[in-house]
């Protein structure tokens, strides 16, 4: 069952420590490759044609997370929105080295102002992850990931939109810890009101836990996230996503481990394998 999910690797440990992906390969982890400023300006295309022809002779497909720390795509400041398009075309680039299943972007929203801001914000969004789009051709799917979102409508709207353009190519990456923590989901319990607004297009999840008070990427069932909620609702998806596993040790990563060995079934149906490139399919499912 482990091979069902990707697990987030920074390239920047492997370029520090090759042992890493020597770990990911003996243990058969699919990697959804953490792609930031440091794995772009410090590692040159050779190398990362190197760590990609590794995982290609392992059999392994992979995923690309493309950078966020201190990136606005969607700030109505020109300055700063084309400075976070230009590290993401970069990284865009990189990326179709790997040939990856999904790449991973972060809208990050900033709350706004007033109306106006909102719609500027909207715009340079638009502008940016249309681009972003345009510079990775071989991708089949861009999923934009809520982060610091308190309120699922404008990351919805934007997958619309975009979808509108790009079809199937354009989906969400629904983050169950960042909704429990930064939605404050743990306090409202509103797992059904986000997973409806952004079901029609959730192609992607991602994975860890957490007890409200951060995002504290703990081991799946270490925290207090419902995960039979989740399941259940994801479930009801008329597609099954994918997945990946976010832990931020290795303690966290067994813990995970053995949450689905527990569950094997049930998350089998919930979730396609990684890197199957399942098709969507019209209705729900059984």
């Amino acid at each position: 069952m482990t091979a069902a999910f990707f697990v987030n690797l920074p390239l920047r440990y492997v370029g520090q420590d090759p042992a890493w992906l020597d770990a990911f390969i003996a243990r058969g982890l699919p990697p959804e490759l953490g792609l930031d400023a440091t794995a772009i300006d410090r590692f040159d295309d050779a190398w990362h044609a190197g760590v990609a022809a590794r995982l290609r002779a392992a059999g392994l497909p992979c995923a690309v997370h493309l950078p966020f720390e201190d990136l606005r795509p969607a700030s109505p400041d020109p300055v700063m929105a084309e400075a976070s398009r230009s590290r993401l075309l970069a990284a865009a680039r990189i990326a179709r080295i790997y040939a990856p299943r999904h790449l991973v972007g972060h809208p990050s929203f900033q709350p706004p102002n007033d109306p106006a801001q909102a719609s500027a914000q909207l715009a340079e969004a638009l502008r940016t992850w249309n681009a972003v789009l345009a510079a990775a051709p071989g991708c089949p799917l861009l999923a934009l990931e809520n982060t610091h979102d308190r309120d699922p409508a404008r990351l919805a709207d934007l997958a619309a939109r975009l979808r509108a353009i790009h079809g199937g190519r354009v989906g969400v990456c629904f983050d169950v810890g960042h909704w429990h923590s930064f939605a404050r989901g743990h306090a409202l319990a509103d797992a059904r009101r986000w997973i409806d607004a952004l079901g029609p297009f959730i192609r992607h999840c991602h994975l860890h836990d957490n007890s409200g008070a951060g995002d504290e990427h703990l081991g799946l069932g270490a925290g207090s996230i419902p995960w039979d909620e989740i399941l259940d609702l994801l479930g009801g998806l008329a597609q099954r996503p994918t997945a990946t596993l976010e832990p931020h040790s290795e303690d966290s990563l067994l813990r995970s481990l053995d949450f689905i060995a527990g569950q094997a079934q049930r998350l089998a149906a919930v979730f396609s394998r990684a890197g199957s490139g399942e098709e969507d399919v019209s209705g729900p499912r059984a």
